[in-house]
Parts: C-alpha cells; structure tokens; sequence
C-alpha cells in the first residue's frame, strides 16, 4: 500500500467508513450543551468596572471624572505627559457640555472642532481635515459604550466625522454612565436603523473602537498605530462635572 493509499485510508477510519471508500455508520457526535447567552450577564453595577478592565485588556486607558477639578487634572495630565500642542475636537454634544475647548485653550492648547454647518464652500471642512492630520490628539465623545469587550461606539450622526477618533496619534473620549451598554445586542438595538433606504442616513457611518490600531500582518510582530491611534484614553465624565 503506498503512503497515499495510507494516508486515503486514515481519513476514511476518522471518517467512519469501510476501508473499501463506502460510506459507513458514523460516529456519534459530541452533544453541546444548550448555552443559551453567549457570554454571561453583566450586573447594572459591574457595567463600569467591567468596561474599564476590558479597555485595559485592548491597550487602553480608563479615567474617572466625578468634579470639574478631576477632569481639568485629567486633561492637563493628558496635555502635559504627551506635549500637545494641538487637538481636534468632534462636534459631540458632551465635549461642549464639558466646555473642554475652553479648559484646552487655558492650558495653551489649539482646539480646534469640527464645522457644525458644512453647506456651502468647503473651505472650514477641508480645514479641519488638515488641523486632524498634523494634531497630536483627537478628542470625541461616543454613541455607546460596551462593557463586555471595552468597546467605543462612535456615529457620524453625533459626531459630524470620524476623523477625530482617527487621524491623530492619540484618541481620547468622553463618556457618561447612561450610555454604558452590557451587550452588542443592546448596541444594535439603539443605533438608528433606516425605515426607508432611500432617505439619507442619520449617520453615515459607526465605528467601534475596541483598543488601540494594531497590526501583525508582517511576520507576526505586533505593530500599534499603523491603521489609527497608537493611543487610546476613554474618561468617565459624571454629571458633577457638567453645569
């Protein structure tokens, strides 16, 4: 019998067949238990806790801002460990809530926001494309965010584009408790979901951020910020710190 012969005759026993190549009974098969939710239940609780240790996992970096003074001492950390001379801002409601332009400008940094009215010439648009490829950081709030994998959920709708969360080196977001979600399943269930496909889409586009850019395409070796930021920091803004 020749090693093909064999090898042919090995994969008809694991198979279950005759030696002849007819089919034979098969062997039973494995039962798998019914597991009904995937992944277990998170505690309304543990939301929080449960989001940061996941971020952690991915390369990202949980901070905590229960009173005005904890998120000025955040962002002047931020600001100062990491040099920056300039920020671009995403037109998310909570970043001006927060008046985070405004606490950027008193440490010395640029701020500068994405357009909120893009009708017309395309010169303040274009603008801040350039001011978001050459800043060292870009700041953004978030639609969601998912406890079980430290997911951030981000939409064109609220945040006027994705080039904040993406072009610079550095990506740091802004979050509130309600907006803390246990499972993908309750993410998709409050995203906005077109009832016409041919009126024009709230927002154009959702990105789930889940850690920092990371590539191993070339030999294996792990490679960070070659498709985005490098960096990745996700600060719990409570409502004490907003007016």
């Amino acid at each position: 019998m020749s090693s093909r012969e064999e090898f042919l005759e090995r994969i008809r026993r694991a198979l279950g067949r005759d030696p002849g190549g007819q089919a034979g009974p098969r062997q039973p098969g494995v039962a798998f238990p019914d597991l009904g939710q995937v992944l277990p239940q998170i505690d309304p609780a543990e939301l929080i806790p449960k989001f940061e240790e996941e971020l952690r996992k991915v390369s990202g970096c949980p901070y905590r801002a229960a009173s005005s003074r904890e998120l000025d001492e955040i962002l002047d950390k931020l600001m100062k460990t990491y040099e920056v001379k300039s920020v671009v801002l995403s037109r998310n409601p909570l970043l001006a809530q927060a008046g985070v332009i405004e606490r950027l400008r008193t440490l010395g940094v640029s701020a500068q926001v994405w357009p909120e009215n893009r009708e017309g010439a395309p010169g303040p648009e274009q603008r801040f494309r350039e001011e978001a490829f050459a800043a060292e950081v870009g700041m953004t709030g978030v639609d969601f965010v998912l406890a079980e994998s430290g997911t951030l959920i981000l939409s064109s709708q609220t945040e006027g584009a994705q080039l904040a969360s993406l072009a610079p080196p550095i990506h740091v977001a802004l979050y509130r408790r309600s907006q803390v979600l246990a499972s993908l399943e309750e993410v998709l269930e409050r995203l906005p979901v077109l009832g016409d496909a041919n009126a024009p889409a709230p927002g154009r586009s959702v990105v789930f951020v889940t850690g920092v850019s990371r590539t191993a395409d070339i030999e294996q070796i792990l490679i960070r910020g070659v498709h985005g930021p490098r960096e990745l920091h996700a600060i719990l803004v409570e409502d004490s710190c907003l007016p």
